[in-house]
């Protein structure tokens, strides 16, 4: 069975990040280091974030049904939230983790924190390109890359911290990276949710505004004006749009003909590739009208 890209490149960051988790399990242990031991917590529970990603993005391609008739795309959508929350929680943790730090410092032994989190952060980072080119459109990957990129930052992180525990024996310096590491991780999840809200509020996306597509529609000739215009996003790389058009006098073989032009210029333009629309016209004859919304002797 072909799986696709984004499908196998999720399967082995869930993969890689467990191994990364169990490196760095068994390394706090040996190190006697709780930011080993805290980072890797961190990255079981993004383990099980990237988990909820790969089932979202394998149920998206089921085909669609009779009850969902546009198909499972927003359930990535809704990973993507989940994501985000799992995300918040991490950061509330790595917060209080910080402040026990500050209050209680210990030195653990700052070469093996040094080896253990480089091969964690050289892991992230392999995998976090993968993710990045696999999905740059696509909110679930991206919520699942920015699990990627905060793991790489705490290994880099313990890394900073393991080299002055190392060379100066000053611990404080581990717990304040972790805020810094907590402060970059909310922005991602600011950034991720928003997103995720928008899809789900059928926003506009914004590469399809409603000034933009209304003017491309209008620059047709044939075209009289657009109205009822909705642009929305099914789902990742998935969008609708829906209009009523005012046309001229036509005939349903001339309308045929424009609605292929409209269908072409909405998906080479915008990406747009579910484009439903009803043609009306002002004033047109009774045997070859499309909507009539007004009469020629209404409007006398």
């Amino acid at each position: 069975m072909h799986v696709p890209r984004t499908g196998l490149v999720l399967r082995a960051a869930l993969v890689v990040t467990l191994a990364i988790a169990l490196l760095e399990l068994a390394g706090g242990v040996f190190a006697g280091s709780l930011a080993l031991l805290s980072d890797s917590a961190h990255v079981f529970m993004d383990a099980f974030a990237l988990g909820i990603a790969a089932l979202a993005n394998a149920g998206a391609t089921r085909p669609a049904t009779a009850r969902q008739t546009f198909g499972f795309a927003r359930l990535e959508i809704l990973a993507a939230l989940a994501n985000g929350g799992l995300l918040f929680a991490i950061t509330v943790l790595i917060v209080i983790e910080a402040i026990h730090r500050f209050a209680a410092p210990e030195l653990p032994k700052g070469a093996a924190m040094v080896a253990i989190a480089a091969v964690a952060f050289a892991l992230n980072v392999g995998i976090g390109l993968a993710l990045f080119r696999a999905g740059r459109r696509n909110v679930n990957v991206r919520a699942a890359f920015f699990h990627v990129v905060s793991d790489a930052i705490g290994a880099l992180a313990v890394v900073v911290g393991g080299v002055v525990v190392s060379f100066l024996h000053e611990a404080w310096v581990d717990p304040a990276i972790s805020l810094l590491i907590a402060a970059i991780i909310v922005l991602g999840v600011v950034r991720i949710v928003r997103e995720a809200v928008d899809v789900l509020l059928e926003s506009a996306p914004s590469h399809a505004s409603i000034p933009a597509v209304r003017e491309r529609i209008r620059d047709l000739a044939g075209v009289v004006d657009v109205h009822d215009l909705h642009v929305w996003t099914l789902g990742p790389d998935s969008y609708a749009l829906s209009a009523h058009v005012l046309l001229n006098d036509s005939r349903i073989s001339e309308a045929s003909a424009l609605l292929r032009r409209i269908d072409a210029r909405m998906r080479a333009e915008f990406g747009i590739g579910h484009v439903t629309l009803q043609f009306e016209c002002e004033a047109c004859a009774d045997d070859d009208r499309i909507v009539c919304t007004q009469t020629a002797n209404a409007k006398s």
